[in-house]
């Protein structure tokens, strides 16, 4: 997946020397239930390393980020990551590792605030990159398109067009009525934003969950987030089908078969 500083880059037009700070947001707090294991999700094992290894690696090896925020979901992952995955694969980016919350939006805002505290200027002043923990087939060219597209646009998604028809069912159950597939993404991660503006989102987010909840307005992404609370749209930006999230055994066998092709 790694190459050689600038080489890649320079490839897709980004150059090194004059690109904005870059921090990855790792997200590996949730509890992974529909996999139906003991263990996380995001700490199972795919040839003998934890599922989130390859995760990390991904932002390791990558010439575009700077700097790896990991939220984990308590005390004992906290300590779990440092020992067997940071310290024994020598992962040299992650900066902070912070706990998350209740929701995938909690956790997010965690991760934003640590930024915000404890980062340099530059950080602030640069580009962020949230990705799922258990999404661990991200690839450099994904990571690359996605910094082309932040650039430009402010805020981007990592998505795919879906492959399925899509019905929207009524409350019973029944088919209600069939969007055009050609308007249809399926969104990934990584999603991008500058710093300030999502930081901002969140914490209007944060200071307007209850009114949310009462309305049943649920944040599914974080691309909603900049959606709802500020007047940016956001770039929908070419994923990869490989790039799935483990979700389920079968994913586990497919992410395994994937990355032995990275």
């Amino acid at each position: 997946m790694g190459s050689e500083c600038g080489s890649e880059s320079e490839a897709w037009g980004v150059d090194i020397m004059e690109r904005q700070f870059c921090t990855a947001v790792v997200l590996a707090a949730g509890q992974g239930k529909r996999m139906g294991t003991k263990v996380a999700k995001q700490y199972l094992e795919i040839a003998g390393r934890p599922l989130l290894y390859y995760t990390l690696r991904a932002f390791e090896q990558s010439p575009l980020i700077d700097s790896v925020v990991l939220v984990v979901g308590d005390q004992e992952q906290i300590s779990y990551c440092k020992k067997e995955i940071i310290e024994t694969y020598g992962l040299k980016k992650v900066d902070h590792i912070v706990l998350g919350g209740k929701e995938r939006y909690d956790s997010v805002f965690c991760a934003l605030r640590e930024i915000e505290k404890s980062a340099a200027e530059t950080a602030k002043k640069g580009y962020v990159f949230i990705h799922d923990g258990a999404r661990p087939v991200v690839s450099e060219e994904i990571l690359e398109r996605c910094y082309r597209d932040v650039e430009c646009c402010h805020a981007c998604v990592a998505a795919v067009p879906v492959k399925d028809t899509i019905k929207i069912a009524d409350e019973k159950g029944f088919a209600e009525s069939t969007p055009r597939r050609d308007l249809l993404w399926q969104v990934q991660t990584p999603q991008a934003f500058e710093f300030s503006l999502i930081f901002r989102a969140y914490t209007e987010l944060m200071e307007n969950r209850e009114r949310l909840m009462t309305e049943g307005i649920r944040i599914t992404d974080d691309a909603m987030v900049v959606e709802t609370f500020t007047d940016k749209k956001v770039k929908l930006t070419e994923g990869a089908y490989e790039n799935i999230k483990v979700t389920t055994p079968e994913d586990l066998v497919l992410a395994k078969a994937f990355l032995q092709h990275l």
